[in-house]
């Protein structure tokens, strides 16, 4: 739709602020953007105060990623803002702030049913606010630049009014509007440019805007971090308010049978305890002093279904791929190709993934004055809010989501269990309530990422590339059930197989046949989004069959890939990059180099990896990553998570994994996810590939290629094939 005046949603007021923003949705969802004295409100996206601030409203929750940063930046570019005086504050829950495109990133069209134009439906009316997939900029770019650019044509509109100039001549500058030698600040006739007329077509990227995209500029989120002013759930402190601590059954159908109340009792500080089904919670005046009753109510529960366990899961996972899967991919007619002699063939398996994040699971919640409040950091809030109503018995419209800065995530956020388990508490304790989840709970009942187990297939030609290929992956339905938990009501769009169980399996090379399989298992075990989703074991499995292929070819693993990517220039400059920053030696018995590559989210990557087996343990010398995103927004935000993403799958190839004993999961704390410490991190190196291709997402990018990088790295050194994640002998 192309942006024109009548698809804003401006309006005048008698205040002395300006609030601007597009409102491309239907007219009938109204902005709710909340404005204090001095400012005025006309929209969802943008306000300026009379002191000169301006302040962006995001819709998307700041786990660490920059969201807090980008988006403000794309409004300021558009306005001609001073830097300085740009601040930011979450948005509301609004149809306005509607996520589409997560519906496919995110979910990775597992909703098949559903057309284009229905989706953009959906998500408009089921106010579809989610953060992931790495849809941030790429989603809301547009909007931004348009609410930046009404407000600056509005602006330099009033100021020619007063000049008696034509507006088209005035320019924008650092929060100022200028005409020759005549400047006047934003925030002097603010009111006055809320009734002007915007302008169409819409002027973008003109009259001095674009000087702030493409600039490493401050993090607007940072200096709070710093200071120790910033909100996390834990830190919300309301009179009157108690602190909880819960624990919850074991994995499966686990209920409560039993606690011991006196014991809770004797422990100082102790107010009371909330029994449901599933869960027992101690209040008490602190959070140390719930937790200790909560260990002294020794909690007792009881299962009627058999106990996953570990052994069990990788039962499901082999018989599941004895069975016929679900076609998710196909190009070719594979026949007869893979019949027969001269089949390479190889096993992977995942062990289940952890998020691991630094904030443990919390919220804070308040039910005063007939409304229930909610704090917490939230990736998709408008689910939160209907998990919260529903379990207080109340309408939506009587929650109110106060969404926090997240202390990481990684995807964990995305789940509304929190939000129902405080939402009860303060609806039974008719007080404030602080629930905190302990690191042994929140390692207990993380939604893993899925375990999986691959069987790869494939036939070479007389060249030796690739001819056939066939991936057959068993693994949790887990896109069906994050669509359940978030769309509510969703099962009639949900296809018989699930293209995010196996998304990033199909690879980025040309391959005449291929076809990939989801064989479905039923493990017990819940399971859920984690960064990078299932790309994270579907590269590994991949790009690690592919350095075997290259062997059996007798091909050097960087030709053999650059080789089979026909037309796909952008991936294979990631290559050729990647391979001349690092030295790429050709991978040769002993030289612990290892390379892979990998497409994802409208980007390309490819990393090198120097690793060896020191006293039986992989360690990682040295990751070098070339990455292209597209244009970028700012370059600081792009290089800080490329280097996060690295570590992040470098933790998730060497750990941040758990087995399962007796509906259990093993690890209880950080100390036995071998997480990398700093004395583990190795150089890390990224070159950002200059382009001129709209932006592709960035947040989740570098996890993926790091795993069969550094496998491929490992056989390079030792001549050992290591096809379980994470990775061991």
């Amino acid at each position: 739709m192309s942006p024109t005046r009548r698809t804003f949603l401006i309006g005048g007021g008698a205040g002395v602020g300006l609030v601007v923003a597009w409102g491309i949705w239907p007219r009938r969802y109204a902005p709710n953007l909340a404005t204090i004295p001095g400012e005025t409100g006309f929209g969802a996206w943008l306000k300026i105060g009379a002191d000169g601030h301006v302040t962006v409203a995001v819709p998307q929750l700041e786990h660490g990623q920059g969201v807090y940063t980008a988006l403000p930046q794309i409004v300021a570019d558009e306005l001609g803002a001073d830097w300085r005086t740009v601040g930011v504050e979450a948005a509301s829950i609004n149809p306005l702030y509607a996520n589409p495109l997560a519906l496919d990133e995110l979910f990775e069209s597992t909703l098949i049913h559903v057309p284009e134009s229905v989706e953009m439906t959906v998500a408009r009316r089921g106010a579809l606010i989610v953060t992931g997939g790495s849809t941030s900029v790429r989603m809301f770019e547009d909007d931004c630049r348009t609410a930046g650019a009404a407000a600056r044509a509005l602006l330099c509109k009033a100021a020619a009014r007063r000049w008696d100039v034509v507006w088209t001549d005035c320019a924008v500058d650092a929060g100022f509007v200028t005409h020759g030698t005549q400047r006047l600040r934003f925030a002097d006739f603010a009111a006055a440019a809320a009734a002007e007329t915007i302008p169409d077509p819409l002027p973008i990227g003109v009259q001095g805007a674009g000087k702030l995209v493409g600039r490493s500029l401050p993090r607007l989120d940072v200096p709070a971090k710093v200071d120790g002013s910033a909100g996390f759930a834990g830190d919300i402190r309301l009179p009157d308010m108690v602190h909880a601590a819960i624990r919850q059954g074991p994995i499966g159908d686990a209920r409560l049978i039993g606690v011991d109340r006196a014991a809770a009792d004797r422990i100082r500080g102790v107010l009371t305890v909330v029994e449901t089904p599933l869960w027992v919670a101690a209040i008490a005046t602190t959070g140390w002093a719930a937790q200790r009753a909560l260990d002294a109510l020794a909690p007792r529960f009881a299962s009627d279904a058999p106990l996953p366990d570990s052994a069990g899961i990788a039962r499901s996972l082999s018989d599941a791929l004895a069975k016929p899967g679900q076609r998710i991919a196909a190009v070719g007619d594979l026949g007869t190709l893979l019949d027969g002699a001269g089949v390479v063939t190889a096993d992977y398996t995942a062990a289940p993934g952890v998020h691991a994040a630094l904030e443990t699971t919390s919220a804070t919640a308040a039910w005063r004055d007939g409304r229930l409040e909610l704090w917490l950091p939230t990736a998709a809030p408008a689910a939160a809010r209907a998990a919260a109503a529903k379990v207080a018995g109340i309408s939506e419209s009587a929650v109110v989501i106060h969404p926090t800065l997240a202390g990481g995530g990684f995807g964990a956020t995305l789940d509304p269990l929190v939000a129902e388990q405080a939402a009860l508490l303060a609806m039974r304790l008719k007080r404030p309530v602080s629930l905190v989840w302990s690191r042994g709970e929140d390692n207990a009942h993380d939604r893993f990422r899925p375990p999986a187990h691959a069987r790869l297939r494939a036939r070479l030609s007389s060249n030796g590339a690739i001819a056939a290929w066939h991936a057959a992956i068993a693994a949790p339905a887990t896109g069906h059930a994050l669509a359940r938990r978030l769309l509510p009501g969703a099962g009639w769009a949900l296809g018989t197989g699930d293209p995010y169980a196996v998304a990033g399996a199909q690879p980025p090379y040309r391959i005449p046949a291929l076809r990939i399989d989801h064989h479905p298992a039923e493990i017990g075990v819940p399971t859920g989004h984690l960064r990078g989703g299932a790309h994270g074991y579907t590269a590994f499995f991949t790009e690690s069959f592919v350095d075997e292929l290259a062997q059996v070819a007798g091909t050097e693993p960087l030709s053999y890939r650059i080789g089979m990517l026909g037309g796909d220039a952008r991936l294979a400059r990631c290559l050729t990059t990647v391979a001349a920053l690092g030295g790429w030696s050709g991978g040769a018995a002993g030289s612990g180099q290892g390379i892979a590559c990998h497409s994802f989210r409208g980007s390309h990557i490819a990393v090198l990896a120097e690793a060896e087996l020191a006293n039986g343990r992989p360690r990682v010398a040295r990751l070098v990553a070339a990455v292209d995103c597209g244009r970028t927004i700012n370059p600081d935000l792009v290089l800080q998570q490329i280097e996060g993403g690295l570590i992040f799958g470098l933790a998730h190839a060497l750990g941040a994994s758990t087995g399962i004993t007796a509906e259990r999961s093993d690890v209880r704390g950080l100390a036995g996810l071998a997480l990398p410490r700093l004395a583990d991190t190795p150089d890390i190196v990224v070159e950002i590939v200059r382009s001129d291709e709209p932006p592709g997402g960035v947040g989740e990018l570098g996890v993926p290629a790091v795993a069969p990088a550094i496998a491929n790295a490992l056989h390079a050194a030792t001549g050992i094939r290591l096809r379980h994640l994470p990775l061991r002998r």
